[in-house]
């Protein structure tokens, strides 16, 4: 019963320790995730994606133009 004692929080730390480590990478990688963003967004004018729909329609329709 003396080692369950001992192993019983020595395992609790080692838990808290392994959810903390965790939580704190997942953070900077969502903060450099959303500065990456920002910066992205600072460099061309706005964080675009993908093109708008009009956008592909005049390409559509150029593509179309240059075939004929």
């Amino acid at each position: 019963m003396d080692a369950m004692q001992f192993a019983l929080p020595v395992l609790g730390i080692v838990a808290a320790a392994v959810v903390t480590f965790y939580a704190v990478s997942f953070n900077e990688i969502r903060e450099k995730s959303l500065q990456d963003w920002d910066d992205s967004e600072s460099d061309n004018g706005g964080f675009r994606p993908t093109s708008s729909s009009r956008e592909r329609r005049a390409r559509r329709q150029a593509s179309k133009n240059t075939k004929k």
